[in-house]
């Protein structure tokens, strides 16, 4: 019996999921998260849901990103509280970018005690730059439907044109590779005390993100189910 097809009970904790950009980290949280059941979380659909309904926190919110300022971390905490309290989340969750500083992975570990959960355990994408860099320079989107392709991994059978509608397939303006490398400089520099911070605490599970998306897989929910 394949791993995935093995009864998976109760997941009863946060999966936090760290990763560069390319890395898959989304992809595989909203995988894990849809296999037990439980919300994938992330604050930037937290931040459209409190500025959509027009909540205390969101009128907040909305004149900060109206200006292209970063929401500070006092608004998007309480948005993380007010989440993490509601009744889906009752049998845990996953974050996919959450938390993103040491200061908030304090707090988040804070909540998760009051709330009467166990403490998280860390699933840390580990990828060759080389590789991310190649994922996200060839990554291209059709302008129809947004399907998704990679010219170096996954291409389209006919060149920059969508299999499904031929679309036009286009490179996102952030993709370029003037663009990417700092932006996984930035991320490196910012996530690397975190990643520590976890590590210390034994809590990091370093994954190889460089395999295939069912390598991945099989590794992720081997980690959940023998980290109990």
């Amino acid at each position: 019996m394949a791993l995935e097809e093995r009864p998976v009970g109760k997941l009863d904790r946060a999966v936090i999921f760290l990763g560069p950009p390319g890395s898959g980290k989304g992809t595989q949280a909203k995988e894990l998260a849809k296999l037990y059941g439980v919300p994938h979380l992330s604050t930037g659909d937290m931040l459209r849901e409190h500025v959509g309904n027009a909540t205390p926190l969101g009128l907040k919110a909305k004149p900060v990103m109206e200006r292209g300022e970063l929401v500070p971390d006092s608004l998007v905490l309480k948005m993380v509280a007010e989440r993490i309290d509601r009744p889906d989340c009752f049998h845990g969750f996953v974050f996919d970018g959450f938390p993103r500083t040491v200061a908030q992975a304090k707090y988040l570990a804070e909540l998760l005690k009051r709330q009467g959960f166990k403490q998280p355990f860390v699933i840390h994408m580990v990828i060759p730059v080389s590789v991310l860099v190649k994922r996200l320079t060839g990554r291209r989107t059709c302008k129809i439907g947004g399907e998704i392709y990679n010219i170096y991994e996954r291409p389209p059978k006919d060149d920059l044109r969508c299999d499904n509608d031929g679309g036009e397939l286009v490179q996102r303006p952030d993709d370029r590779e003037e663009i990417v490398a700092p932006r996984l400089e930035a991320y490196e520099k910012q996530t690397e005390p975190l990643v520590s911070y976890y590590r210390r605490l034994g809590r990091l599970h370093d994954v190889d993100a460089a395999k295939s998306i069912d390598e991945v897989r099989q590794r992720v929910l081997e980690i959940v189910r023998n980290s109990r």
